[in-house]
């Protein structure tokens, strides 16, 4: 290996961790973050997520029963009527992108952002 092959391999390397810092930079642009909640395919609400209280909202349907919170940019399902209680075990949410599913009760719990550079990428795995 030759002085130059070390140089082109140290070059690639640093532009490998450069270009993952800004994609991970553009999909987490917290600006203008707000809950986006679905109920049976339909949109039900859309609430901004602030820093800057904590508020509860309770949802009752014909499917079942979910009480969300809403705090400090966060949001997780606390309580539901539905028997698997997976969308209660999931936890927060803070990342836009990141959803709460609870099929039993035909919920959907998303975090959006309003930002243009978001809607340029498709899917980010972590």
């Amino acid at each position: 290996m030759t002085k130059y092959d070390k140089y082109l391999i140290f070059i690639i390397l640093i532009s490998s961790f450069i270009g993952i810092y800004y994609v991970n930079k553009i999909a987490t642009n917290s600006s203008n973050k707000y809950v986006n909640i679905e109920l049976d395919g339909k949109k039900y609400k859309k609430i901004t997520l602030d820093n800057k209280e904590m508020r509860t909202l309770e949802i009752k349907t014909k499917f079942g029963y979910n009480k969300l919170e809403i705090n400090k940019g966060k949001v997780r399902v606390v309580e539901a009527n539905c028997p698997d209680q997976l969308d209660v075990k999931q936890g927060y949410i803070t990342r836009p992108g990141e959803m709460i599913v609870c099929l039993p009760n035909r919920l959907v719990i998303e975090i959006k952002t309003e930002s243009k550079t978001n809607k340029e990428i498709d899917y980010i795995s972590y």
